[in-house]
């Protein structure tokens, strides 16, 4: 008998045989892959179907999955005024043998291509402008959901100790406004030529301009793609909430494991300077 994987046992469905999940999905929704479509990272496969849908297949570790649940795709369904694909249905089960949970979910195909951020400056205001609404609507929403970026909870506490262990000097680190955000706001998870977000997976409440922080952290490669982000979301990037989400970010970045050649680590070290300096003086 094969001896159960630990919770800690990593696995990467890029190299690991998926057949099996895929004819248990296929059954479960009545549906067929097109295996040439298939798109595999380190959690996650997805593939579209024979009815113009897409599937998005998620393992989980019973030690990622709190109270609340992961079926975040599903409840992000009943959210209005966002652009993201529509969902039709899931299916959940579980591998005790691998201390692990599998999700599907069916959802519409996306109306365009994930960005890529070397062309993000391209983009025209019309699609600037649906993000914004998307935004602004999300965060107007409530929730009893909790993000979890990363599979991780955001919590006061993981916020403080992250910034604390960076930024020692930065003392006062409390969250004053909590928000509904999507909570992996990267350049991957947004569409063009229109506009749409997607993977819902992680969404929930966190602190203001944690999603504006994320997308523009993702962008301190091109600095005139970071300026650009913080000119369209400057209401939450200039309030404290929000420059203590960017400082939260950049602890990723300059911290003391930093890349050397992460493309993105001077424009962090002298933002770094900059958010410190003004949340001194706020």
């Amino acid at each position: 008998m094969t001896a159960p994987l630990s919770t800690a046992t990593p696995v990467d469905l890029r190299a690991q045989p998926v057949d099996t999940v895929l004819e248990r999905v296929e059954r479960s929704l009545q549906i067929r892959f097109d295996r040439d479509t298939m798109v595999r990272k380190r959690r996650t496969v997805g593939a579209r179907t024979h009815r113009d849908t897409w599937v998005r297949i998620e393992r989980r570790p019973f030690d990622k999955i709190d109270g609340q649940g992961w079926n975040g795709a599903e409840c992000a369904a009943l959210l209005d005024g966002i652009e993201k694909p529509a969902w039709f249905g899931g299916v959940v089960w579980s591998d005790p043998a691998e201390a692990v949970m599998w999700r599907a979910d069916e959802t519409d195909l996306l109306p365009g291509t994930p960005v890529n951020a070397g062309t993000a400056l391209a983009l025209p205001d019309e699609w600037w402008a649906a993000l914004n609404a998307s935004l602004d609507a999300l965060a107007a929403h409530h929730t009893t959901r909790v993000a979890t970026p990363d599979t991780v909870t955001v919590t006061q506490a993981g916020v403080t100790e992250s910034i604390q262990a960076v930024f020692p000097s930065v003392l006062d680190t409390t969250i004053r406004n909590w928000a509904p955000a999507h909570a992996d706001l990267t350049w991957a998870n947004v569409t063009a030529p229109q506009f749409c977000l997607f993977d819902w997976e992680d969404w929930g409440m966190a602190p203001r301009g944690l999603d504006s922080a994320w997308l523009w952290g993702n962008s301190l490669a091109i600095p005139e793609l970071a300026a650009r982000v913080r000119r369209e979301r400057h209401h939450d990037l200039e309030s404290r909430d929000g420059k203590l989400m960017a400082l939260f970010f950049c602890t990723t970045i300059v911290g003391p494991h930093a890349d050397p050649d992460d493309s993105r680590l001077a424009l962090a070290q002298q933002e770094t300077e900059r958010l410190m300096a003004e949340l001194q003086a706020d």
